[in-house]
């Protein structure tokens, strides 16, 4: 089932996970501030196509161990737990350092570029980014139950993520252009980072504490 009890926790999560300041967020603004609207349109597209891409490995990787044993099943999620509890202490680190996103050291000179080369740069800096694979590893199989199509649920939820990203990202790029040194302000980044690395950590530290043998 698709919309299912677990889809509204995934929702507000995988929000907030997009809208912390990341690898992605910086190549969207790096390729606005490069080309503008176009590039960063572009790129934010590639990045979140990409994201199938983590999704079929994912499901196959779930799949695997479904048939091997209901027991990897939730070692796997407890795996997943605790890497969602590292992810929240590095975000709540990132907030303490209070580091913003360069946005203000980048120049206003813009270069035409064909078009499949932010294509190209959103595209590999997704589907090549370890963590990614990592993430997406430990992150859908809480939302995923034993009883579920493992490869369409998780292009179901990579589906959920590519929309989200895309709106969150082009707003970045319509901001770029127009109010950018908004993006700079350390409080915007510690805000984020905060948000996201609380709701990891609540996350993580409840699904560790709900694993049951099914």
């Amino acid at each position: 089932m698709l919309l299912d009890a677990q889809f509204w926790p995934f929702l507000i999560a995988i929000t907030l996970l997009t809208m912390s300041p990341g690898v992605d967020t910086l190549l969207v603004i790096r390729n606005t501030a490069r080309g503008g609207v176009r590039d960063g349109v572009l790129t934010s597209l590639a990045i979140c196509c990409g994201l199938f891409v983590h999704a079929a490995v994912s499901a196959l990787g779930i799949s695997l161990i479904l048939l091997q044993s209901a027991w990897a099943f939730h070692l796997l999620k407890l795996v997943g737990a605790a890497y969602l509890i590292w992810l929240g202490v590095q975000s709540l680190l990132s907030a303490r350092r209070g580091v913003a996103l360069p946005v203000a050291a980048m120049g206003t000179k813009r270069s035409l570029v064909p078009a499949w080369v932010p294509l190209r740069e959103g595209l590999l800096s997704n589907v090549l980014n370890p963590k990614t694979v990592v993430f997406y590893m430990a992150f859908l199989p809480q939302f995923i139950a034993p009883s579920d199509p493992a490869l369409l649920k998780s292009l179901w939820l990579a589906g959920v993520h590519f929309l989200i990203a895309n709106l969150w990202q082009i707003a970045i790029v319509l901001t770029v252009g127009r109010a950018g040194q908004w993006l700079a302000k350390r409080w915007v980044s510690r805000c984020l980072e905060g948000a996201t690395g609380t709701v990891l950590i609540a996350f993580g530290v409840k699904l560790a504490l709900e694993q049951r043998p099914v």
